[in-house]
């Protein structure tokens, strides 16, 4: 068993309480996996992307009106930024198995100054903020540089699978590291607490 550490956390869905516990295992997913791999995109009639495509084939070839045309971009996006995640994790599992999962984690940061960057960075996103926590976590943990994750364009896998082996070694100068923890994590102390007319978008 690791021994005990204590990080920082932004809570931005629903407020958390001193002694709250939170678990993350094998079986347990956080809101990124739920984002990316378990919602789906539709447009105003309900219709899934590739039904939009099948009717917008024509003899001039395809033609959408905006709402398709932004839906298939939405899925298009969402879509390649949940292939960099399943080949992030492949390359996890393969080659650094006890490293916590992009998946199955909570994310923070080693120090107090480090988390009021990122609550900068959320804000400037609309991402509403509520609480800043510190946090008492036994399980593991790994410092990632998100500059380094694989890019979300075209390129070949075995591409991607490069780019995702250099996220978890780590090796460049990271002035923004994001800590992904696991394990039993329990709420130790509010912080901050902010009041926020944002709709939050992640846990």
């Amino acid at each position: 068993m690791n021994k005990p550490f204590y990080v920082y956390h932004l809570v931005t869905k629903k407020k958390k309480s001193p002694g709250q516990i939170i678990s993350f295992d094998k079986n347990e997913h956080n809101s990124l996996f739920r984002f990316f791999f378990e919602t789906n995109i539709l447009n105003a009639k309900g219709e899934t992307v590739d039904r939009i495509l099948q009717n917008g084939i024509c003899d001039d070839g395809l033609k959408l009106n905006k709402n398709d045309a932004e839906t298939t971009m939405k899925y298009m996006d969402k879509t390649m930024r949940a292939v960099r995640e399943a080949v992030v994790e492949m390359v996890r599992l393969q080659d650094y198995p006890d490293y916590p999962s992009r998946l199955s984690c909570l994310y923070a940061a080693k120090t107090y100054e480090d988390i009021l960057s990122w609550k900068k960075i959320f804000d400037s996103y609309n991402r509403g903020v509520l609480q800043i926590v510190k946090l008492r976590v036994e399980g593991s943990c790994f410092e990632g540089n998100g500059s380094l994750l694989p890019k979300e364009d075209c390129v070949p896998f075995s591409d991607k699978m490069k780019q995702a082996k250099a996220y978890w070694e780590n090796r460049e100068e990271n002035e923004l590291p994001e800590l992904l923890v696991n394990g039993k994590i329990e709420v130790v102390e509010i912080v901050d607490e902010f009041e926020q007319n944002f709709i939050a978008l992640h846990t």
